[in-house]
């Protein structure tokens, strides 16, 4: 089972002493897009206080790439301006 590690915010960057949780990646309450199909190519997404957790749902056990949440804001809010090269959803 894999877990999600997130370090405490008050952590600073010098790999001192940090404080990180463990959250299982089963327990997350993942949840998927209403825009995905039934190909089984799809984003699903654990939100985790101020993290974003993203996995492929082909490898729920696999790795997990964690956003902050104004991240995900800015990355997901590209995505419906165009900004990335596609066209508006």
């Amino acid at each position: 089972m894999n877990a999600i590690w997130i370090k405490s915010t008050y952590s600073g960057d010098n790999g001192g002493d940090c404080v990180e949780v463990a959250l299982s990646s089963h327990a997350a309450g993942w949840t998927k897009s209403s825009h995905s199909g039934d190909t089984g190519d799809c984003l699903e997404l654990a939100r985790l206080g101020g993290v974003v957790a993203v996995r492929d749902s082909k490898r729920q056990d696999g790795p997990v790439l964690l956003i902050t949440a104004g991240g995900w804001r800015a990355f997901r809010d590209g995505l419906k301006d165009g900004g990335f090269g596609g066209s508006t959803a």
